[in-house]
């Protein structure tokens, strides 16, 4: 069975999962208590003892570009490489200073190595695919009460960091390559993501009909029209997704219309296209890098690429060195021309860039059918906004199985949370805010457990 994202959950569900010896019953109930539980099994003080103290956010970054690598890449092939009989040559393990790096692989972003940090000490709290997926978006277990309710990290960006003046007519939080996926939570509707694929031929979401374009007037008198006929549907009880939120809608929608600046965001040649690698992330790189020159109000870029779900063949698809339509070359050559045209503009020192999937997998050599199973070890890719490059944050065993240096103060592996918390923090935001306007009036923690002082941000990026 496989999710939106194609991601093939018989890896971990139904018989495929229960005939594999490598995972197995006990570590499939052992990954599902982490993570319903996980969060009073971490090491440290206890929480009665911690008082809750003031924080200072790092805040070097205005704006944030969230990569989801969806399906969870093999940490040990790409991040965190560790080399034995199953490494394939025309990977070119090569070394950079601390970095042990597949060169093969990713020559772009070998070639912007000193700008790279790499989180070797992250853990996931599930190998379960919707479950893990949420969690990193939202920043805490999607099946406790709140989690629930809790918006993306990008939504709460969009709150406190969103549009501040009719200028500025983009959202906030712009989601490139996502089939739906997690919203604004209980927010208000306005910070929701704003979903779009780009194609380079201008804004998609949108149907532009000439006279409009060629005579605004016409649009307005439409706009109006509309307006008059759903008076009395907007002037009924607001139940959910009802009138106050779909006019909220509505005006976003009607301030991208004919608007040249918008579409120029969403255009672009044939040639720039194939600079990024002409394919559908690089056309979502070269949209985030367009939306941040603009200006015009997004703060928060979400990319998605899924297809890292390897469970088999793992080194002639996604994998695949020689090939330069690879997943693993898509990613390189698209991220690594966007952090050249930020470096350029000089957007990138104020830009935090974050590559993550929902976790690792397996490690040693591959499984029967040639690929890599879920795994909790994993590893995060970080740059930009002043982070000090060309190293590695923590360390993993021979195999890259579990932690065995963390890398930061709090001496454990780092979780989503902690992600969470560093992204808030990098964008100038108090991640132990606490909200009371949440509808089940628990009082909504921007990051979970603030005040035992669980989670924090890894200000050792900028160290």
């Amino acid at each position: 069975m496989k999710d939106r994202f194609g991601l093939d959950w018989g890896g971990i569900s139904g018989t495929n999962f229960w005939s594999r010896p490598e995972i197995g019953r006990r570590v499939f109930f052992r990954h599902l208590a982490a993570a319903v539980g996980g969060y009073f099994l971490l090491p440290g003080r206890s929480p009665e003892t911690v008082a809750h103290a003031a924080v200072t956010p790092i805040a070097k970054a205005k704006n944030c570009i969230f990569i989801l690598l969806a399906g969870g890449p093999s940490h040990i092939d790409t991040f965190d490489l560790k080399e034995g009989p199953w490494t394939p040559r025309e990977f070119n393990p090569t070394t950079y200073g601390e970095i042990r790096f597949p060169q093969g692989l990713m020559p772009t972003l070998a070639e912007h190595i000193e700008s790279l940090a790499l989180l070797r000490s992250v853990r996931a709290w599930a190998a379960v695919h919707g479950l893990a997926q949420t969690w990193v978006q939202i920043g805490r277990n999607p099946t406790s009460a709140l989690g629930k309710i809790a918006p993306h990290i990008g939504s709460v960006v969009s709150l406190e960091l969103g549009p501040k003046s009719e200028k500025q007519i983009m959202p906030a939080f712009v989601s490139l390559n996502t089939s739906g996926g997690v919203g604004a939570g209980y927010l208000p509707a306005e910070h929701s993501p704003f979903f779009v694929s780009p194609t380079g031929g201008g804004l998609g979401n949108t149907t532009h009909r000439p006279e409009g374009r060629d005579d605004p007037s016409r649009f307005d008198v439409r706009y109006q029209l509309l307006l008059q006929m759903d008076s009395e549907w907007r002037a009924g009880p607001d139940l959910g997704a009802g009138p106050a939120e779909s006019a909220v809608f509505r005006e976003r929608a009607r301030a991208l219309m004919y608007n040249p600046v918008v579409e120029g965001i969403f255009t672009f040649s044939a040639e720039e296209r194939a600079r990024y690698g002409n394919n559908s992330f690089g056309n979502a790189c070269i949209t985030a890098r367009n939306l941040l020159r603009a200006g015009l109000g997004t703060r928060f870029v979400q990319i998605t690429l899924g297809g890292w779900d390897n469970h088999s063949a793992i080194y002639t698809t996604a994998l695949n060195a020689a090939n330069e339509n690879s997943l693993a070359r898509q990613f390189d050559k698209a991220l690594g021309t966007l952090i050249a045209d930020l470096k350029a503009d000089g957007t990138f020192d104020h830009t935090l860039i974050v590559a993550m999937g929902e976790f690792g997998r397996t490690v040693g050599p591959l499984n029967a059918q040639n690929g890599r199973d879920h795994f909790l070890q994993q590893t995060v890719l970080m740059a930009g906004a002043g982070i000090r490059g060309g190293r590695v944050i923590g360390a993993t065993d021979a195999q890259g199985s579990a932690t065995t240096e963390p890398g930061w103060s709090r001496q454990r592996d780092i979780r989503p949370e902690d992600i969470e918390a560093t992204i808030y923090s990098a964008l100038g935001i108090d991640w132990t805010t606490v909200r009371y306007d949440d509808p089940l009036g628990r009082g909504f923690e921007y990051v979970p457990f603030s005040d035992r002082d669980l989670y924090g941000p890894v200000h050792e990026l900028w160290s």
